[in-house]
């Protein structure tokens, strides 16, 4: 039976199930910035949006402050946009996880820029202020930069996005990690008592069938490497940084059907093939590998599917939660990511039909939401699988502080 160790940290979440609204504001492929808090029309209907995740127990949500958009001019912050949606999150009883920084910087910065960490802690420290200004009390679950991994090889490899670099994801990922670390230890500075979730991709990389021990060599480097972000944090690798465990709360990851792969030549594994493919690693153990390595709880921060197959995903996703939950792995929540429609970040008029809610678009105004009912009914049965896994009465289910729930 799992033992989670003594003064261990407590569980913050109002509810294992949460929804996350995409709230990118990044310069492009094409150097254009998005909004996707408006793009979506999340701002303009927000208490529409937390109104209709009563029926799910959905009490948590993960949203983003836009950093470019609070901070126009440097060291000066608006925060009325951020100060609106805390107002409504409170009318509804929603408990709001922030992201500082969601792949969005000012226009004047880049991750390569010499004062890019000085200017993130400096928001971090002004984000307390603001927030304990307006909520003295609440527990502030803080994502200080969104998937590290990712952005250090969107924008740092392959041109996707500011600073727009080939062959330089790692030092993206080593200015990005510069700043997360000050940024986490401003943070704490401002606010001891403040919750750190990382999010970071979970991902399973493998050669060909056919492969020489070098291939197979360099898939383990780079299935290992995806926990670079999270070792620097910890102070594992770069220590100049000033990485420590203290910084290590709670980790998030986030999973989609296309995160496993053959390396080269490149192929998505198929996570619902007949017969199942050999090569695909069950979540369950993704995770249980990601905890064995950083002994933290750890919570899905990002899953969906796009299409038909969303259903079928959370089929899946239910499934591995629970055989994760009844392996010991001290998992906290779930997040359906996104929770309403979004576009692409390049070709804003390809919607990815990928959230709980379809958005439906009209000619003026936000987009209109349509609840994808496939979906919503298989999350509810989703809900109950995962009720079960948590139960008391599971002699493998970890304390029952571990994790909360909210039965429909």
């Amino acid at each position: 039976m799992y033992q989670f160790p003594k003064n261990a940290p407590q569980n913050p979440f109002k509810s294992f199930w949460m929804g996350g609204y995409e709230c990118t504001d990044q310069l492009n492929a094409f150097g254009h910035r998005v909004d996707f808090l408006h793009l979506t029309g999340h701002f303009q209907k927000l208490n529409e949006d937390y109104q209709a995740l009563t029926p799910f127990g959905i009490r948590t949500v993960r949203e983003g402050i836009r950093w470019s958009q609070v901070e126009r001019t440097p060291y000066q912050y608006d925060w009325s946009t951020v100060a609106a949606m805390l107002t409504t999150g409170q009318r509804h009883g929603v408990q709001q996880v922030w992201d500082l920084c969601h792949f969005g910087y000012p226009d004047d910065l880049t991750p390569l820029h010499p004062l890019f960490a000085r200017r993130f802690a400096a928001l971090c420290r002004a984000f307390v202020a603001f927030y304990r200004s307006q909520r003295p009390d609440d527990v502030l679950i803080v994502t200080p930069i969104n998937e590290v991994s990712f952005m250090s090889w969107l924008g740092g490899d392959v041109r996707g996005t500011s600073p727009y670099c080939v062959g330089q994801g790692w030092e993206v990922k080593y200015g990005l990690m510069r700043a997360y670390i000050e940024g986490a230890a401003a943070l704490r500075e401002a606010d001891p008592g403040i919750r750190i979730l990382t999010t970071e991709p979970l991902i399973n990389v493998v050669p060909r069938p056919v492969a020489t021990r070098t291939e197979r060599n360099r898939t383990a480097e780079f299935t290992i490497n995806q926990f670079q972000s999270v070792d620097m944090l910890a102070g594992r690798m770069c220590p100049e940084l000033g990485g420590s465990p203290d910084f290590l709360d709670i980790l998030g990851f986030n999973f989609y059907y296309d995160n496993q792969w053959q390396l080269e030549p490149h192929e998505t594994l198929g996570w619902a093939d007949a017969p199942p493919n050999p090569r695909w690693k069950p979540l369950s153990a993704l995770l249980q590998m990601a905890y064995q390595r950083y002994q933290r709880p750890v919570v899905l921060t990002e899953t969906s599917h796009p299409g038909v197959d969303r259903p079928l995903w959370m089929q899946h996703i239910a499934r591995e939660c629970a055989a994760a939950l009844r392996q010991g792995v001290p998992l906290w929540g779930v997040c359906l990511y996104p929770i309403i429609d979004r576009p692409d970040w390049d070709f804003q008029d390809n919607w990815h039909q990928a959230g709980l809610w379809d958005a439906a678009l009209t000619p003026n105004g936000p987009p209109e939401r349509v609840l994808y009912e496939p979906y919503a009914e298989e999350l509810l049965r989703a809900q109950a699988q995962i009720a079960e896994a948590l139960s008391p009465s599971n002699p493998s289910q970890p304390p029952q502080h571990m994790a909360t729930y909210n039965a429909h």
